[in-house]
């Protein structure tokens, strides 16, 4: 009975040695989830996505770069053009005088009917020479006075005009293209009635 006892004995606690505890698993359950962790982390990225993004950006960096030579190109094709419009502005602004010349010959008259003729001739190839080069005569009798396009010589009453519009051009305006070349010297209507006022100058 004692042999049988004792090999009871040693079986206990051999049983109970190779049985897992509790807190074992309970330890072990957060390292085998962050293996889990680690092992997705060191996962390679996904090809086909790395070029999609590259391809997004590469698309990205062409339009910004696309727009802003666009924006220089617009730039340096407006300089260019208002460059060359002043200049040219620049060497037709002299001829003007010719025509203020020729048109005082023609209102001066003159029994000299051939001289006469040549003038008109002259004047009208002139004016068509400024016409084709995009020269625009100002001559704005009638019209709302425009300080931006005229310069007021004289206002007063005048008879068949309303106040603020120019009742007499002095000497044309001329303009090329979107640039004046010099303006029209006008006498503005003022209210009230003819020879009631002196009128006052406004020669600049």
């Amino acid at each position: 009975m004692s042999t049988k006892g004792n090999g009871n004995d040693e079986d206990l606690p051999v049983a109970a040695a190779t049985a897992p505890r509790p807190e074992e698993d309970e330890a072990a359950a957060p390292e085998a989830a962050a293996e889990e962790t680690g092992l997705a982390e060191l996962a390679p990225p996904d090809p086909l996505e790395a070029l999609r993004q590259e391809r997004d950006d590469l698309k990205d960096a062409l339009l910004r770069r696309r727009a802003e030579f666009e924006n220089y190109r617009r730039r340096v094709e407006r300089d260019r053009g208002s460059a060359a419009a002043e200049a040219e502005a620049g060497i037709l602004r002299p001829l003007l005088g010719t025509v203020d010349n020729l048109e005082r010959a023609l209102a001066a008259g003159g029994g000299e009917s051939g001289l006469r003729e040549g003038v008109e001739l002259t004047l009208r190839e002139l004016l068509g020479l400024l016409a084709s080069l995009g020269i625009t005569a100002l001559a704005p009798l009638g019209e709302t006075f425009d300080p931006t396009l005229h310069q007021a010589i004289l206002h007063e009453p005048a008879e068949g005009f309303e106040a603020g519009t120019v009742a007499e051009v002095y000497r044309k305006g001329y303009s090329y293209k979107d640039r004046l070349l010099r303006p029209a010297f006008v006498k503005v209507a003022s209210a009230g009635s003819p020879g009631a006022g002196d009128g006052d100058a406004g020669v600049q």
